[in-house]
């Protein structure tokens, strides 16, 4: 294993070990839990007062759901649709399966909803940069305006009768990679729910859905991760139940260079890491996969278009932090985030 996928798994456990720390102290004898390495990301699933005679069943197509949609959408995996999708870009339209398409067509929404902040197309841009990989550079000008030609969620055809997929130009690539993993915890909380499971956390490399209650009329807490540390510390806490909690930030990968940090989500418009106040934004909603486009969506529009747009939406609150250490909620989140890091102040 190479040395930065090894960092990226120390980061990645450090993280699931923090959530575990939260919610420890309500784990008891009926509780069972299974780590999983899919989606380019460390996971865990932990159910909540079930028989173990239906804990393992449940675990092992909790794990074969993961690894299904990892097979499929990909961008690594050469049979996944969207490696074909991006083999056959400028030439035919690729039937995919309905997972697939039901995730583009969601991404397209994010892409509509923000003017294009969020672009699943911007794959060829997110190469040059390599960030979190072995091939991490500062590309040049010159590289980063050829590829950014190829970058325009507008050229993604979507053909519903067939359930197909064609980019328009040669050369175009989709990444699922900002979306996949919602998709994923919805689709497992959706089986969980099928199995009568009604207490259970599902943390996807820190992409985090809180299925019912830890006990009756007592919520989880998920604490808030410190987007100034690596080691997993959290600012705070906030209770949820039957909610996702995903979280977009610079600490997650970046690159640095000549003393200048790059994070890893790239403004589509210019081809270099978003620019703005914002260190870090978490999104709650009742939605994973509307958390997951959200957190990378609000980040990329800055804090006032980003509360905006949040305030704007029916059932999905965010809290907001910036590179100064202050902390925004959304109105509906007032009151609700107990802040323990003093260092940070809560401005509303």
């Amino acid at each position: 294993m190479n040395k930065k996928k090894s960092t990226f798994l120390i980061i990645a456990l450090i993280a699931i070990c923090f959530f575990i720390y939260i919610f420890r102290g309500s784990f008891n004898k009926g509780d069972y839990s299974q780590t999983y390495y899919d989606l380019n990301t460390v996971s865990e699933i932990t159910l909540h007062n079930v028989k173990e005679s239906d804990s393992e069943k449940i675990l092992k197509e909790c794990g074969d759901i993961l690894l299904n949609i990892d097979n499929t959408m990909s961008k690594t995996r050469n049979n996944s649709d969207v490696s074909k999708i991006n083999e056959n870009a400028g030439k035919e339209y690729v039937k995919i399966s309905d997972d697939t398409f039901e995730v583009i067509k969601k991404a397209i929404y994010f892409s509509d909803i923000s003017n294009g902040v969020f672009d699943i197309s911007i794959g060829p841009v997110v190469d040059l940069w390599g960030i979190g990989t072995d091939n991490a550079r500062v590309p040049n000008k010159d590289e980063i305006t050829e590829k950014l030609a190829l970058v325009n969620y507008k050229d993604i055809s979507l053909n519903e009768k067939d359930k197909s997929i064609k980019l328009n130009k040669k050369g175009m690539e989709i990444d699922l990679g900002g979306i996949a993993k919602g998709y994923a915890a919805d689709k497992i909380v959706e089986y969980l729910k099928s199995q009568n499971v009604d207490s259970a956390i599902i943390n996807l490399g820190g992409n985090v859905f809180i299925l019912g209650e830890k006990a009756k009329d007592t919520p989880f807490k998920v604490g808030i991760q410190d987007p100034t540390s690596e080691g997993g510390t959290s600012i705070g806490n906030i209770a949820v139940s039957n909610k996702s909690v995903v979280t977009s930030g610079i600490y997650e990968r970046y690159l640095e260079k000549d003393g200048t940090i790059y994070h890893h989500m790239i403004d589509p418009s210019t081809g270099y890491p978003f620019e703005n106040n914002l260190s870090s934004v978490t999104i709650i909603s009742s939605s994973s996969i509307v958390g997951d486009g959200l957190s990378t969506t609000t980040f990329g529009l800055g804090l006032k278009k980003g509360m905006e747009l949040i305030e704007s939406l029916n059932n999905t609150d965010a809290i907001f932090i910036t590179k100064d250490k202050k902390v925004y909620t959304t109105s509906n989140l007032k009151g609700k985030l107990n802040l323990k890091n003093e260092s940070f102040k809560l401005m509303n």
